[in-house]
């Protein structure tokens, strides 16, 4: 459909959207905060410590993942997305605020329920609302979001930072402005989006699909008729007739499982885990060891995590262009044939000791290689592929996959880099895109097609 209300569509798509942005910036913040707030809190030679400072908001993203299905099905997709933004709020004042490490851990915790809601509703919100057309595009819309909040935590982390003189100790870095109050101010950044996202919440409309399973078909016809016109809303209103008479008040875990929806239900979980343990988003969380092993000074490391976030914003727009011309399984498999070459490049470099740019250059490949392919399309096709009656519940089971797989890469690369080194690991993540891109082999293709006519190609 080419005659919708562009302005109307792209605001709502938007505002939701500022969802992934926060959870981009909450997610990496943390990246740069690392080197100081150890030193602060006296934890940077404890691991586990760091290893739990570092992964305790993955469990509070799981909570959240997993309360987002049941609370999306009952309360709406709307009253949901403004939960999730008071609670982004609420944890960027604290975990700067707090001195006392088990309060700080509380508010990375609550940063990562927000997190696990936004993650799977912004994308849900926008495929529910977005014409078939360009739904692809707008739903990558939040994944770009995601990357420029990514890159606005990586930004705000370089800017803030006082430079570090070579001399410096540990002792001189933990009494500095940057190990006293600037891993606070990297923190308190994300409360002015999160309070912009809070107040422009309140002027997106339900989402039209929530509203016809709820049984308030003319809401629902309304909303269809700001974003399409009369005709597009008739249509569209007997196609959600027609798919949700027999499950308007949607469906339970015990739908979710039943053979119809077994096989997307596998397809969906495993496209989730994948696009985490294809490895990329390691770079994002340790990217401080990832390039001082490749020879890096920590002045220089910050200014290094700053590319890799240019270059992730960068290629979603190719995503974003793509999407809806190659299809989105052709950039599925894109992604991982890519990676795979990438990774096992990037690991045997490291095994014969190569450092320098030229390793700067393989870390911004494989980002640019997610961004335009598993990174965004991921969150596509977790969108489209399940039935109305479903689609919040099984959001919610994918996203908290996706987090539990995050969590295991996140808790696992500190062991395996300690063990196998840098070249053993990333081989590793090179045979597990090489095993993703046999599986993605089997993928439907999604494009084009409306998410009540995938119902019927996928449920079968």
């Amino acid at each position: 459909m080419k005659n919708y209300n562009k302005k109307f569509v792209y605001f709502i798509c938007l505002v939701s959207a500022m969802g992934g942005l926060l959870f981009g910036y909450d997610w990496v913040v943390i990246g740069g905060a690392k080197p100081f707030y150890e030193l602060y809190f006296d934890i940077a030679d404890i691991p586990t410590m760091q290893g739990l400072a570092m992964s305790v908001a993955l469990l509070g993203c799981l909570i959240g993942a997993m309360l987002s299905g049941m609370l999306a099905d009952r309360y709406g997709r709307k009253s949901l997305l403004m939960v999730s933004a008071i609670i982004f709020l609420v944890s960027a004042y604290a975990t700067g605020a707090f001195s006392v490490f088990s309060w700080f851990l509380i508010a990375r915790f609550l940063g990562g329920i927000g997190i696990g809601i936004a993650s799977g509703l912004s994308p849900m919100y926008i495929a529910e609302v977005a014409p078939t057309s360009i739904r692809g595009k707008l739903v990558s819309l939040n994944q770009l979001t995601i990357v420029l909040g990514i890159l606005g935590a990586q930004i705000a982390n370089w800017l803030i930072a006082d430079p570090i003189p070579a001399d410096f100790t540990s002792a001189d870095i933990a009494a500095s402005w940057n190990g006293q109050m600037g891993w606070r101010w990297m923190f308190w950044g994300a409360a002015f989006p999160a309070a912009l996202f809070l107040l422009l919440t309140c002027f997106i409309p339900e989402s039209p699909r929530w509203l016809a399973m709820k049984d308030k078909e003319k809401k629902a016809e309304n909303i269809l008729y700001k974003i399409g016109g009369q005709s597009y809303a008739e249509q569209e209103l007997r196609l959600l007739q027609a798919t949700t008479a027999t499950g308007k008040n949607g469906g339970g875990l015990r739908l979710l499982f039943s053979r119809p929806y077994r096989k997307v239900l596998i397809f969906g979980i495993v496209i989730a885990v994948f696009q985490q343990w294809c490895g990329t988003n390691v770079i994002f969380n340790y990217a401080q060891e990832i390039f001082q092993s490749a020879g890096y000074s920590l002045g220089d490391v910050l200014f290094n995590i700053v590319i890799t976030g240019v270059a992730n914003v960068i290629f979603t727009f190719v995503a974003i262009y793509t999407v809806e011309r190659l299809g989105r399984r052709a950039l599925m498999l894109i992604g991982a044939g890519g990676l795979a070459g990438i990774y096992l490049i990037l690991g045997t470099c490291y095994f014969f000791q190569v450092s320098g740019f030229f390793m700067i250059v393989l870390v911004v490949m494989a980002i640019a290689c997610y961004a335009m392919s598993l990174g965004p399309i991921t969150w596509v096709l977790l969108a489209e592929i399940f039935p109305n009656r479903i689609r919040a519940v099984a959001m919610a089971t994918c996203t908290f996959a996706l987090w539990v797989a995050s969590f295991i890469l996140t808790y696992t690369f500190p062991l395996l880099n300690s063990f196998l080194g840098s070249s053993g690991t990333f081989w590793i993540y090179g045979l597990i895109c090489i095993a993703g891109f046999w599986f993605l082999r089997r993928l439907p293709e999604t494009k084009g097609k409306s998410l009540e006519a995938l119902e019927k190609e996928l449920i079968k």
